[in-house]
């Protein structure tokens, strides 16, 4: 489908004439799951790429509302609910703009006090009443749920990648990770913590966002970005900061070595891509031996 400028324009001059006069613009950098446009200068059009990522638009509609007072970040804040139509066939969203620019590591002043915000916002997050929250599932791809989901993913990347990398630390690990599991209240996860989903402003972490693959859950699936993002001292901080147990560090590196496994599994013909995942599957493992 294409889901451009132009389509946005139509779809607000049928269900929102209001703010049809205001300038539509591509944003940089848009995801996967989602096509964002900023609406004027004051709000954004979020709409589902493809069918399997239509469901979560009603959920952030109903649940952002209820986490932003608790949360000590700004998150998403819907406006406004679009309809399906003859011109794009699911639910969309428009959201008020939450200035500020993809976390990357030229743009964060203070690396180590960056994670620590992270996870403070993760804590209280973790707070929130998950009472009648989404359960992990397909509409957030198992986020927060058990790591079985992926158990045969994982073994067949392992099994392709044999000789190419260290496979039998690999299994050790996942199977180690395997044995555990969250058995405490389920708490609200955000189920897609990367670089591109926290915003920084003046050096600083000023906004969580992109809470499709959210759900009340087993939060070891947030903690990836500890090996995907944070250098060493970064990934400590964190870590202490969030002070969950070893058994959840444990999932959460399983749930960072499934995403490299895969990754490296699938042909790509982006370098970048596999330097990145094949360093994010060593530093994984090496910590094992930390």
């Amino acid at each position: 489908m294409q889901i451009n400028t132009s389509l946005v324009e139509r779809l607000l001059r049928s269900q929102f004439p209001q703010w049809s006069h205001l300038a539509v613009e591509p944003v940089e950098f848009d995801g996967w799951d989602n096509r964002t446009f900023r609406l004027g200068r004051s709000m954004s059009v979020r709409l589902p790429s493809a069918e399997p990522y239509a469901e979560q638009v009603a959920k952030e509609q109903r649940w952002l509302p209820k986490l932003a007072p608790e949360l000590p970040l700004p998150i998403p804040a819907p406006l406004a609910l679009g309809l399906p139509c003859d011109l794009y066939p699911w639910h969309w969203s428009i959201y008020r703009w939450l200035e500020g620019d993809n976390a990357s590591l030229d743009r964060i002043g203070a690396p180590a006090e960056f994670a620590t915000s992270l996870a403070s916002f993760f804590v209280a997050l973790h707070r929130i009443d998950s009472t009648g929250g989404p359960a992990p599932g397909a509409h957030n791809f198992y986020r927060g749920g058990a790591l079985t989901t992926y158990s045969a993913e994982t073994r067949d990347a392992i099994e392709t990648l044999q000789g190419t990398i260290a496979a039998n630390e690999a299994t050790e690990l996942w199977e180690e990770a395997l044995k555990t599991s969250w058995n405490r209240r389920r708490v609200w996860v955000h189920g897609d913590v990367a670089a591109t989903n926290l915003l920084v402003r003046d050096g600083r972490l000023s906004a969580v966002i992109d809470f499709g693959c959210s759900a009340v859950g087993d939060p070891a699936c947030d903690l990836t970005i500890a090996w995907t993002f944070f250098d060493d001292d970064c990934r400590r901080a964190f870590r202490e900061s969030l002070a969950l147990d070893e058994a959840t560090w444990l999932r959460g590196r399983a749930w960072a070595l499934w995403k490299a496994l895969i990754t490296l599994a699938k042909p790509s013909d982006d370098p970048i891509l596999l330097e990145n995942s094949r360093r994010v599957l060593e530093t994984v493992l090496a910590e094992r031996d930390s």
